[in-house]
């Protein structure tokens, strides 16, 4: 699994809750359902397809990639938790408007806890 979609399923799991809870204190990338990471995995791939140009506009250097910081606003983004690629002000606005758009087609999803236990989307 590549950075960029590490990234998304730690930003997942960091934003969202079960409860008071973040899922990142009780659950992990392992309890995503295969048909779920398989969904996660394909969304991931398409948009860094999509926006090649536009992703390559993040910088790079610091503590992160820029596959991880993409990544991870792109699960902000596309979710809508009031952060992501619009406001990121490293980034050209052209990149920021059009990484927005491109988030925003995907539209939202929701992770939630089965019965079983394991995560759904």
């Amino acid at each position: 699994m590549d950075r960029f979609t590490q990234a998304y399923i730690e930003a997942m799991l960091w934003a969202e809750t079960d409860g008071d809870a973040p899922l990142v204190e009780n659950y992990t990338a392992d309890d995503i359902v295969p048909e779920a990471m398989a969904r996660i995995i394909d969304d991931c791939k398409a948009f860094q397809e999509e926006n090649a140009t536009r992703l390559a506009a993040y910088p790079t250097g610091g503590i992160y990639s820029r596959e991880e910081l993409a990544g991870h606003d792109l699960w902000l983004t596309r979710n809508e938790h009031g952060v992501g690629f619009w406001d990121r002000e490293y980034l050209p606005q052209w990149a920021r408007d059009a990484l927005t758009e491109s988030a925003n087609r995907l539209g939202p999803v929701w992770v939630y806890v089965g019965d079983d236990g394991r995560l759904y989307l």
